[in-house]
């Protein structure tokens, strides 16, 4: 029995102390596949109007 303790104790403490590198490598790999996706994705064309805001707010700040 106390065999099995030692084990199951040395099983629990490397689950509790390999969790978080596991945790931060499953969220690597989800922003990569992210980043991956993104520069598949073509890039949406500004806008003038956003420009035009700008430039007024720029104008405005000036005086």
């Amino acid at each position: 029995m106390n065999t099995f303790l030692g084990y199951l104790t040395v099983l629990i403490l490397a689950a509790v102390l390999t969790a978080p590198a596991f945790a931060g490598y499953v969220r690597e790999r989800r922003i990569d596949r992210q980043l991956r996706e993104a520069e598949l994705r073509p890039a949406p064309a500004p806008t003038s109007r956003v420009r035009r805001d700008l430039a007024a707010h720029h104008v405005a700040r000036a005086a």
